[in-house]
């Protein structure tokens, strides 16, 4: 299998540092003795080297590069800088580019523009001055600008593509998370509201079997439909295609309450809901009948679906025993509060708490077309 190529990086510290063969001529006089005062000249040589290799380290390393002491010792280097340029003139002038290439990887914003300008203006003028330069006043200035400036651009340009890089690398980190989030909704909800069902249906079933065989095959046949149903939609939550219906959901909450001994009734009311409305609702009624069914002691509950043009209530209303510490609105197991937050995505809302008259009340309400409901459901135990 044929690898894939690494991604270039960007430049780093060493492709900078073939720039000091500029300084050959320098090197050069000093080394045919054309240079008066050698050792001043071959000192300052050596410490423009070593502080031009020292900046240009520290520059790619942003902590370093915005110390205190990197503007020390680009400070330092400027004083030899200027110190052997008026000194010598000649070669030696074209440590400014060398300079100003420095301060391309130190400098950044005004500071980097008023630093270059000022080498370019001061290069020209020296150049003038000491009329022995290598090249022309003007493309000595030109060239301090310009390697600076080129210089800046090149490490900003490539500080932006990691920074892009590291995002996208964390955008792809966020979206797995997501989806982790969204399949574990999925599973522990249809698993929590099925295997309920299941156990409803084998409880009726072990009850009705001693004096009615056939009501008991009965029950044993939904089981078996439960559970063939339950392994597709865990097919399907695993590849993320999952839509809930909220009229098969209340068939199957009809089903699922009337095995437990409460009796269901529904109510619908109002135009067509979009897809993503019906698919959220479903999940609530979904969460609703499990927590009625695992939670409560209720003989009844009751749907009532009630539209408009512009948004859908769902109630859910059970007549159970009313918990001694009722969860604040909206809030309550892990069902409701994965319910809760989905709700909220696609602008709606929920409530969950004992009802005015007794027992328990979970209100659902949404834009009749909401839009983007994610994929997965809420988690299982409310």
């Amino acid at each position: 299998m044929r690898k894939e190529g690494r991604r270039p990086g960007p430049p780093g510290p060493y492709a900078l540092l073939p720039w000091l063969l500029m300084g050959l001529g320098s090197f050069s006089n000093l080394f045919q003795g054309e240079t008066p005062n050698p050792w001043i000249g071959g000192i300052g040589l050596l410490a423009f080297n070593s502080l031009y290799v020292s900046v240009v380290f520290r520059g790619f390393v942003k902590e370093k590069r915005e110390s205190p002491v990197s503007y020390v010792l680009l400070g330092a280097m400027a004083a030899i800088t200027f110190g052997l340029a008026i000194g010598y003139g000649g070669s030696w002038l074209l440590f400014f580019p060398l300079l100003s290439l420095a301060c391309g990887t130190i400098l950044r914003h005004r500071w980097l523009a008023a630093g270059l300008l000022g080498l370019a203006v001061a290069a020209c003028l020296i150049a003038v001055w000491r009329d022995d330069s290598t090249s022309t006043p003007w493309t000595l200035g030109y060239g301090t600008f310009i390697s600076g400036a080129v210089t800046a651009a090149i490490l900003t340009l490539s500080e932006t593509v990691m920074e892009l890089r590291s995002t996208r690398q964390e955008l792809a980190r966020t979206a797995v998370e997501k989806e982790r989030l969204r399949f574990s909704r999925d599973l522990h909800d249809l698993l929590g509201h099925t295997l309920s069902v299941i156990v409803v249906k084998s409880e009726a079933a072990r009850r009705l079997a001693p004096r009615d065989m056939d009501a008991a095959l009965s029950q044993v046949a939904d089981i078996e439909s439960v559970g063939r149903q339950a392994l597709t939609e865990i097919r399907e939550a695993v590849t993320g295609y999952r839509e809930g219906s909220l009229a098969t959901e209340l068939d199957r909450a009809r089903s699922a309450l009337t095995a437990a001994g409460i009796e269901p009734s529904v109510r619908r009311s109002g135009p067509p809901l979009a897809p993503q409305t019906e698919a959220l609702l479903g999940w609530v009624v979904r969460e609703a009948v499990t927590n009625v069914v695992r939670h409560s002691t209720a003989t009844t509950c009751a749907f009532v679906v009630e539209g408009t043009s512009g948004r859908v209530r769902l109630t859910v209303t059970d007549d159970g025993r009313t918990p001694a510490a009722p969860p604040a609105p909206g809030i309550g197991g892990t069902g409701l509060k994965g319910l809760t937050e989905r709700l909220a995505v696609a602008g709606g809302s929920l409530e969950a708490g004992p009802g005015p008259a007794g027992g328990f009340v979970v209100t659902a309400e949404l834009p009749a077309d909401a839009p983007g409901a994610p994929q997965g459901g809420a988690a299982g135990d409310g």
